[in-house]
């Protein structure tokens, strides 16, 4: 209980420091704005249909901009020192990793939103299908990239390669992620029965929590290096 306090903490000073400041956030979401423009823009609407692509459309633009916002998340405390103060804090690492996911995840949930909002606005679908659903849907997608962003954001800050290195050792842990989720996304677009979805949500559980709990107990070791 002591370890999910610290971790709230630490979610919640991240928000703080980030809402005041704004800088990772507005990248964030200027890169959605754009890329669902440009997609909408390359699409030949008279050959594919906007719906048949929309899910994959979303699903890749909240990977890239959550890549984008994950190679960030240490930034202001690697450059005054705060994140060396706070290892050396009785706080648990696997406490900090959990804040720094769950910071993360809220604002993936914000470039989502805004990524499905906007791609089907540009493309035109005027019936996105069920909310729930695709919140159901969205839900263990996001959770699973923000663990996962959250952990290699780390490494990449300890590589002299930096923020180039952490697409190539994030994107081939997510394309299960990406494939289910898209899967499932796009078979919410077209009303497609539950029962042809909550297979693909069960996996995407399955790899969020495995994310989460494999990046909780190797964070330690990576924060001490």
């Amino acid at each position: 209980m002591m370890s999910l306090r610290w971790a709230r903490l630490i979610a919640w000073k991240d928000l703080q420091v980030e809402f005041r400041s704004g800088g990772r956030l507005l990248a964030m979401i200027a890169f959605v704005v754009l890329a669902c423009f440009l997609f909408a823009l390359a699409l030949d609407r008279s050959l594919v249909p906007a719906r048949n692509v929309a899910a994959s459309l979303a699903w890749l633009t909240i990977l890239f901009a959550a890549t984008t916002g994950a190679g960030r998340t240490f930034d202001t405390e690697e450059e005054d020192g705060a994140f060396r103060h706070l290892l050396l804090t009785p706080v648990s690492r696997h406490a900090i990793f959990l804040g720094k996911s769950a910071a993360n995840l809220v604002l993936v949930w914000i470039v989502t939103i805004l990524a499905f909002v906007a791609l089907t606005s540009f493309l035109g679908v005027r019936d996105a299908g069920s909310i729930a659903r695709h919140g159901a849907v969205l839900l263990p997608g996001t959770i699973g990239l923000a663990a996962v962003g959250t952990f290699f954001g780390l490494m990449s800050r300890h590589s002299s390669l930096g923020d180039t290195l952490l697409p190539v050792l994030t994107f081939p842990l997510l394309v299960p992620v990406i494939f289910f989720g898209a899967t499932a996304s796009g078979r919410v677009l077209t009303e497609r029965p539950w029962a042809e979805i909550s297979g693909s949500v069960r996996l995407l559980w399955a790899f969020a929590i495995g994310f989460v709990a494999v990046g909780s107990v190797l964070f330690r070791y990576l924060a001490e290096e």
